[in-house]
């Protein structure tokens, strides 16, 4: 099997086709599946407890989204074998039900931001089929009529994928809270995917991805959001490092 301990959660350790393999099955065993992508920012907000370890006891597929934790993993002598970055799974899904008549709907990201998404992987993936997309108001979660009406949206295009961009742990916990009344067979909180693909947000260049200095180029692009998670927050990782060291045993 995959599945491994690590640090505080579990990871199916999985090279980029093998995910895109088990997604493929998980899509077609349609029984409401979702994907989540842990980096350091989710391991620290773990330790707190909270929802967020609900949201990673049920899900279908644990994915390692940052080279710190594939170092970490290296140095724990329980190497995880590829970063899967949900930036760079999200493409390669849309591709995937491209070729296979997959339909997608994409949930979140600023007001138009999801549509631009669209519009250009439809271009670049010709027969992509994104039945839907729609960028919910401050709060919706908290209003019932705005929670309706994303239902129905969803429902009534009856998308085989969702991916949700809502920044965590919002977006988990929505796909947790609300997976078995909207029927959706897979469900992915991808965070700034739709900015990236709709050009909103610029990827870091891949040799500093490759050399895990993606967080450093995120926060000049946002300081006044990612400078406290990255400099403050994240740094925590360092005690849960030693702390969970020795604990790692294969499932």
């Amino acid at each position: 099997m995959s599945r491994m301990k690590f640090m505080n959660t579990e990871i199916d350790n999985l090279t980029m086709e093998e995910t895109l393999d088990r997604i493929d099955e998980l899509i077609c065993e349609n029984r409401n599946a979702y994907v989540v992508t842990p980096n350091v920012d989710h391991i620290v907000q773990l330790e707190r407890g909270g929802e967020l370890t609900e949201v990673y006891k049920n899900a279908d597929l644990i994915l390692t989204d940052g080279k710190p934790l594939i170092w970490i993993s290296k140095w724990y002598r329980t190497p995880i074998k590829e970063k899967i970055s949900g930036s760079d799974l999200f493409p390669l899904l849309c591709e995937m039900s491209s070729k296979k008549g997959y339909k997608m709907f994409f949930l979140g990201a600023a007001e138009g931001v999801a549509a631009k998404a669209a519009e250009n992987l439809t271009q670049r993936y010709p027969g992509l089929q994104v039945v839907g997309t729609y960028s919910p108001p401050i709060g919706f979660e908290k209003d019932i009529d705005e929670m309706s009406k994303i239902k129905s949206m969803i429902k009534d295009t009856s998308p085989h994928i969702l991916i949700v961009g809502l920044g965590c742990p919002k977006q988990e916990l929505f796909i947790l809270h609300h997976k078995d009344e909207l029927g959706v067979p897979l469900s992915l909180g991808l965070g700034a995917s739709l900015d990236f693909e709709a050009g909103n947000i610029k990827r870091a260049p891949k040799w500093m991805a490759n050399h895990g200095l993606e967080w450093l180029y995120r926060i000049t692009q946002d300081p006044n959001r990612l400078a406290k998670r990255y400099l403050v927050d994240d740094i925590k990782i360092i005690g849960l490092v030693f702390k969970y060291k020795n604990k790692g045993k294969r499932m």
